[in-house]
């Protein structure tokens, strides 16, 4: 399998466990289909907190290392990283440094999860306090005066 963007034979190595393909000229890799959610699932494993993965794509100027196709590009998760996908499902082509920027969104989204939930919990609790009698009486009280 060659290299969509230098035409060189991908050598196959391990990525955190997981088998890539990389180009040993540009050091982009070739992710299968699957791998590049096991890319993610080092920094979040919860498939439902990801978010969408492709909201719209377009044709790119690459093509697949395995069918020659065309690849499809698109906004990783809707965030300012371009990626290459194959639309017959063979995977994702990502650039030097890509891969470690989808590790970035996907540890900047477990903060933002946390963060929404901190945030959820204390509105609850706000608003637990605003239906107590005591509160409704206060501004009742504010408002008669």
């Amino acid at each position: 399998m060659n290299c969509p963007r230098c035409d060189v034979e991908l050598a196959v190595e391990q990525l955190r466990g997981i088998e890539v393909d990389r180009c040993p000229k540009c050091q982009g890799m070739w992710l299968d289909y699957q791998e590049l959610d096991l890319v993610e699932d080092t920094v979040l494993d919860q498939d439902e907190a990801k978010g969408t993965m492709v909201f719209r794509s377009w044709q790119g100027e690459l093509h697949c290392p395995h069918c020659r196709g065309p690849l499809q590009m698109f906004y990783y998760r809707g965030y300012d990283l371009e990626l290459d996908f194959c639309p017959q499902q063979h995977g994702f082509w990502l650039d030097k440094g890509e891969e470690e920027r989808v590790r970035q969104l996907m540890a900047q989204r477990v903060k933002d999860l946390k963060r929404s939930g901190a945030a959820e919990v204390e509105w609850a609790g706000l608003l637990g306090r605003i239906k107590s009698r005591s509160f409704g009486q206060r501004m009742k009280d504010l408002f008669k005066r």
